[in-house]
């Protein structure tokens, strides 16, 4: 699907970020995928995920600021979607979702759980992951950076859920820093000597060693169809960089001290650390591919980048300042679209042999069923999503819907419309706030009094999918 973006009308006051990566998306030929046979191999597949990036942190969605030409490249090569939306505005219930293939109203995660001493709510050892999927087809599997869906020894284990490797951080608030103390090596507490998880920089970055660890893997596998989960920490807060990526934005932008509220280390430069972070992440991605090129294993991988929600505003990170969510409205925590719409770029030369856009919308629970089937599995489980391989040539009209607990947040995707309610688990007469996204996609004007019709579908909606499986975080049926 394609649409035509006059330079006038709405158009002509939206900020420059989205208006560029809108504009992107008529610069490239519409997608037509799969546009080559299956190879006759079931292709490694790389899942790259970042951790709190923005919709408009990239190069190719219109950020003017900060350097991505790996990721620009691997979206120039590859199918790049302009409305991907991650599972939820936070990192634990959206991992579970592309993990798993459920929305919010049937996910087993739904919300950040916290557990102490260390890790979130375990994903319960009945649901059947990506990773245990694909191990049904021969698949080598291995997961690197942030689990975040289970404490050490649970349920939710990585080494338990499918994977045959996994290093990096189990809880998400030990990713708080990116020179911790120790990391887990296949369930196993490994020391970091040197480091001091409360400095800008310190002596070893945990995403360099996410990088050296995926590379080892692949030298691991050989001839074996692999999966590698790359559950990266950047550019989520504290704002911590090495100095030799730190030096490329030093004194380009007038960046004033971070004084360290919020809970997060204080920075001198915030703003050249947030950009030389996502910088750095894109040169890991650089380096990964390149490391796939040099063991002949680039033609027949397919590569899935994408974040886990849009941008957070705590830290020091000035994510208005790098129009990070692309002009839209929302951040980390809301379903505004700032909140949950995310990069989403496919890369697999074998077989997506025609670069192009894709404006179809999709969401982070459609990954589950894309890459099991381009894997051949011959049986997938029930699951919310569709193949995003087919996804660009759809015409029936597609919901999808979004739940957080956190506020009390519900959204509902139809077509073009949006419909949202905020406080709804307090309040189950909460208004619903209604949008087009394709006239209106900053979400500024409220359309609810004009549609009433599609308040009510949207009411029955919010009514019918939210689920029983976690009752704590069960929306009351709302008031119509």
């Amino acid at each position: 699907m394609r649409v035509a973006l006059p330079l006038h009308g709405p158009l002509s006051v939206l900020p420059l970020g989205l208006l560029l990566g809108l504009l992107l998306g008529l610069l490239l030929p519409a997608c037509r995928v799969p546009s080559a046979p299956e190879p006759a191999q079931p292709p490694n597949i790389v899942l790259i995920l970042a951790d709190d990036l923005g919709y408009g942190d990239l190069g190719c969605y219109g950020q003017t600021k900060i350097l991505t030409p790996h990721l620009d490249a691997l979206a120039a090569t590859g199918v790049r979607w302009t409305q991907a939306y991650s599972a939820a505005p936070v990192c634990a219930p959206s991992r579970c979702a592309i993990l798993t293939g459920r929305h919010m109203g049937h996910a087993a995660i739904r919300d950040n759980h916290e557990l102490k001493p260390e890790g979130q709510q375990a994903l319960p050892g009945g649901e059947i992951t990506l990773a245990e999927l694909l191990k049904t087809r021969g698949y080598a599997t291995a997961g690197v950076g942030k689990w975040g869906l289970g404490p050490p020894g649970s349920e939710g284990d990585p080494l338990r859920q499918g994977f045959d490797h996994f290093y990096g951080y189990w809880c998400q608030r030990h990713a708080h820093s990116h020179y911790p103390t120790y990391l887990y090596d296949d369930g196993r507490r490994v020391e970091l000597p040197g480091n001091d998880p409360k400095a800008t920089a310190s002596a070893q970055y945990a995403p360099d060693l996410f990088l050296e660890r995926a590379v080892r893997f692949l030298d691991e596998v050989k001839d074996q169809p692999f999966f590698l989960y790359y559950a990266t920490t950047v550019p989520h807060v504290a704002l911590q960089v090495p100095e030799d990526s730190l030096a490329e934005y030093r004194g380009r932008f007038d960046d004033q001290p971070y004084d360290g509220k919020q809970g997060y280390i204080p920075h001198p430069t915030p703003r050249a650390a947030y950009a030389a972070m996502i910088t750095r992440l894109d040169r890991d991605v650089g380096r990964l591919r390149e490391e796939l090129g040099r063991r002949g294993m680039l033609e027949n991988t397919l590569i899935v980048f994408t974040s886990d929600n849009g941008p957070t505003w705590a830290g020091g990170v000035d994510q208005r300042f790098f129009a990070s969510a692309g002009g839209l409205r929302g951040q980390k925590n809301q379903l505004y679209e700032g909140g949950v719409r995310v990069p989403l770029i496919l890369n697999w030369p074998a077989r997506l042999t025609t670069a192009g856009t894709c404006t179809q919308p999709v969401a982070g629970w459609d990954l589950f069923p894309t890459l099991a089937q381009a894997a051949s599995v011959p049986s997938i489980p029930v699951h919310d999503g569709q193949d995003l391989l087919g996804a660009c040539d759809a015409k029936a009209e597609r919901e999808l819907y979004f739940e957080h607990a956190t506020g009390g947040w519900q959204a509902l995707r139809m077509g073009d419309w949006k419909a949202l309610r905020r406080n709804a688990i307090r309040d189950p007469a909460a208004p619903v706030e209604l949008y087009n996204l394709a006239e209106d996609p900053a979400e500024s004007h409220d359309r609810a009094a004009e549609q009433p019709e599609l308040v009510q579908r949207a009411l029955a909606r919010f009514a019918s999918r939210t689920g029983a499986l976690l009752p704590q975080w069960d929306f009351p049926a709302p008031a119509r």
